[in-house]
């Protein structure tokens, strides 16, 4: 060893205590507003149904639709990665993968829809269908068939509509609650939210029902939905949604963009609505910015282009989903909709060939990060924690398999999580 270096300081102890002391509210303000993501899985889309077509079967309905327009379209993996430009060396992977998803869990999230999908009803009639969509998905938790999210989406809090929102939601959450109570994996959603007022009404809301039925606080939770340029933008000129997540109080779990009422707020003609216009981008880039750090999360949207009809038509629309869908996931949004089972091949094709092509050199990176081995990237604790983030991505939704990625990192899916959660997580991780 060589000569040990003398330390000297020149401040006073004091200036550092007064200092940490002078910073305790920033401090705490930091940990309530960004406290990182939760470390849960996302889904990779949400499929809307409407309230009343929504039947014990629909799930498996949808997969075997799916899996009926891959046999008649696509019917083995070369001719599947030809209409999308798979590579040769992933269409094999890929399209056994996408069919294994569609036969085990065709829906990752499933949100029956008693806004825009389903419209005015008289109100007797949505009480029952809301009481009903309440029995059945606690049929489903129970018998094992449900999908790992479930939910509704209620109509907005504009004046309207506003009754009969809280009433749907009042309906359908106690019938949850008669039924042996809220399942884990129960998601809501609330739409077209211009104010943050809203939000703040339908935390009352929320507040309320677990009042009412001894629930702990903070456990329902929910979606706000994106319509609006007024949600972006607000008058004073200040960004909304920040303010609107704030309003929550915690209970914000994610932001989904509305494609197309967002498009026609702002002005964009029917032909030209799309999830890749430039005011759509814009959009999601400010949600993507508010949520950022908050725990909240970022869907896309949708398209409505169909891939129904004859087989040139069926295989411009897996095309125009496909593209689409990786173009959301390259800007980090890694959840969309999905509105007709024909969406369901290119949705799980374009995400697994995101994490596939991506696996090896992903694993490499973080495999040297953590052995500190160097290579031709320099990384840092933040790169760790999006290569952690992207392989557990890829394992949750079926693209990646968890020994695969052991093999090719040497680390546990704990190690993962703990290098992707820093905050939650324990980052001493040990090269194996």
């Amino acid at each position: 060893m060589g000569q040990q270096e003398k330390v000297a300081t020149s401040l006073a102890g004091t200036v550092s205590e007064e200092i940490s002391a002078s910073l305790t509210a920033v401090d705490a303000e930091l940990a309530r507003r960004y406290p990182g993501d939760p470390g849960t899985r996302q889904p990779v889309h949400t499929v809307y149904v409407p309230g009343d077509v929504f039947a014990p079967g629909t799930l498996r309905s949808w997969g075997d639709q799916a899996l009926a327009a891959l046999d008649e379209h696509a019917p083995d993996a070369a001719s599947f990665a030809a209409v999308l430009g798979i590579p040769e060396e992933l269409a094999g992977p890929v399209h056994d993968r996408v069919r294994a998803k569609l036969e085990r869990e065709p829906v990752e999230d499933l949100r029956i829809d008693f806004e825009d999908g389903y419209g005015p009803r008289p109100d007797a009639e949505e009480d029952e269908a809301a009481a009903r969509a309440a029995r059945l998905v606690s049929e489903a938790y129970a018998n094992g068939t449900a999908a790992p999210y479930m939910g509704i989406r209620m109509k907005c809090m504009e004046a309207g509509v506003r009754d009969r929102g809280i009433r749907t939601t009042d309906v359908f959450l106690t019938g949850l609650m008669e039924a042996g109570g809220l399942p884990e994996g129960l998601v809501l959603t609330l739409p077209k939210v211009t104010y943050p007022e809203q939000v703040t009404a339908f935390v009352r809301l929320l507040e309320a029902f677990e009042k009412a039925h001894g629930l702990d606080a903070g456990r329902l939770g929910f979606e706000i939905q994106i319509e609006t340029s007024q949600s972006i933008l607000a008058a004073d000129g200040t960004a909304a949604v920040a303010r609107m997540i704030d309003a929550a109080q915690g209970r914000a779990t994610g932001l989904h963009y509305g494609t197309f009422d967002y498009s026609a707020c702002v002005g964009v003609s029917a032909a030209y609505q799309a999830s890749d216009h430039p005011a759509a981008d814009h959009a999601k880039a400010v949600m993507q910015v508010a949520a950022a750090g908050t725990g909240v999360r970022v869907s896309d949207g949708s398209t409505n282009v169909l891939p129904v009809g004859p087989t040139d038509r069926v295989h411009e629309a897996w095309r125009l989903h496909y593209g689409l869908t990786r173009r959301a996931l390259a800007r980090a949004y890694y959840q969309g909709w999905d509105m007709h089972p024909g969406h369901l091949p290119t949705r799980y094709a374009a995400v697994y060939t995101f994490y596939r092509e991506g696996l090896e050199p992903a694993a490499a990176r973080l495999a040297a990060y953590v052995a500190k081995a160097g290579g031709d990237v320099m990384d840092e604790p933040a790169t760790a924690k999006a290569l952690s983030g992207y392989l557990l991505r890829g394992i949750d939704c079926g693209a990646l398999d968890t020994a695969e990625v052991a093999r090719l990192t040497g680390l546990t899916r704990a190690d993962l999580d703990a290098f992707a959660s820093p905050r939650r997580g324990d980052l001493t991780v040990t090269a194996p």
